[in-house]
């Protein structure tokens, strides 16, 4: 995923080997061990080619080797600053272990402080949010400019479904079993992800025989959403979607209140993220074994009152911090200017 993104922007991209340990059997320990080593050394080539004066890390396998090779591969004199960004609430495991001998440590929310030795260098920076995301939630009308663009009625509800690039097949197959009962009551703009893209095709295809056309009319399926994805968020009222780090930065910005449902076969990252909305009313839980049964209920309950919805809108917006890609770009600034004082 990051390659398409990175590559639409006219960036150089470069790749390297890397490989979990953590709950991994021990048969494939050692050849998980040996791609580390591969991208330790992968990583050292890369630095000494460019040589630059700060590595930021925002977690992922490629972390761990890209760190060790900037702090013990390199002459002292050519080693860079490293700066980390923590995007979900707990850092994933390669983070922890690297924030050890990091120079910056970037986190989205104070309650990530906790699970860093006490004398971490740790600013508070926000999660950090694309320009377009900030011009349309700020945007006037937003509502009903973001409705014109999805060809949908901006006195109506408007439900977001997604589940990020790849999707979320159990939240995709139970919004699929209760689309014509929902599209009763509310419009709906689903971003399936592209694995589950034909199958959402072809029900969409299905329905729009089994429904009448102005039923119809108010649903929208979408494989992914690029540089649209900012209208989708201005034009709805509820998201149903993953527990990813985004949420803790897009849904606060447009003040979304969300159903959040954690991905479960995973470490727990979006359970910790989901929690910290819920327990700020920001968000509620919805577990993947009841998408089933729930999700249809759950939908017709929060937009039918509308005063927890303003209450969740309300802890959502105190929660905001758009200008938290400033703040984590001044800290590799500062981190970088460190570096050259260093040489």
């Amino acid at each position: 995923m990051e390659a398409q993104i990175v590559r639409r922007h006219g960036v150089p991209y470069a790749e390297i080997p890397a490989a979990g340990v953590h709950g991994v059997g021990w048969k494939r320990l050692p050849l998980n061990l040996l791609q580390i080593w591969r991208g330790i050394l992968a990583s050292r080539a890369l630095l000494s080619r460019f040589q630059p004066q700060v590595v930021f890390l925002t977690g992922g396998y490629l972390a761990f080797p890209m760190a060790i090779a900037a702090r013990y591969t390199l002459p002292k004199s050519k080693r860079p600053k490293i700066v980390l960004y923590v995007p979900d609430i707990e850092p994933a495991l390669a983070l922890k272990m690297v924030s050890r001998f990091a120079d910056r440590i970037n986190v989205t929310a104070p309650e990530s402080r906790g699970y860093f030795p006490p004398r971490s260098p740790i600013t508070v920076s926000g999660y950090p949010i694309r320009t377009e995301h900030y011009l349309w939630a700020t945007l006037p009308a937003r509502k009903e400019k973001a409705c014109q663009l999805f060809q949908l009625n901006p006195r109506d509800p408007v439900l977001l479904v997604f589940g990020g690039s790849k999707g979320a097949r159990s939240i995709n197959r139970a919004l699929m079993r209760v689309l014509p009962q929902l599209l009763q009551f509310t419009q709906v703009i689903h971003i399936s992800g592209h694995l589950d893209w034909q199958e959402v095709h072809r029900f969409q295809n299905q329905l729009e025989v089994q429904l009448p056309k102005e039923q119809f009319r108010r649903y929208r399926a979408f494989p992914y959403l690029h540089e649209e994805m900012s209208a989708a968020f201005a034009a709805s009222d509820l998201a149903v979607c993953r527990a990813g780090a985004s949420v803790l930065g897009e849904l606060p910005l447009f003040g979304l209140p969300a159903i959040l449902v954690p991905y479960p076969y995973a470490w727990r990252y979006q359970r910790v993220n989901a929690e910290y909305l819920a327990q700020k009313r920001a968000a509620q839980i919805l577990e993947d074994n009841e998408l089933s049964t729930k999700l249809l209920s759950e939908i017709q309950a929060l937009l039918g009152t509308p005063s927890r919805l303003a209450e969740m809108r309300q802890a959502l917006q105190s929660l905001a911090q758009p200008f938290g890609a400033f703040a984590i770009a001044e800290s590799i600034l500062h981190a970088a200017a460190e570096s050259r004082g260093s040489e």
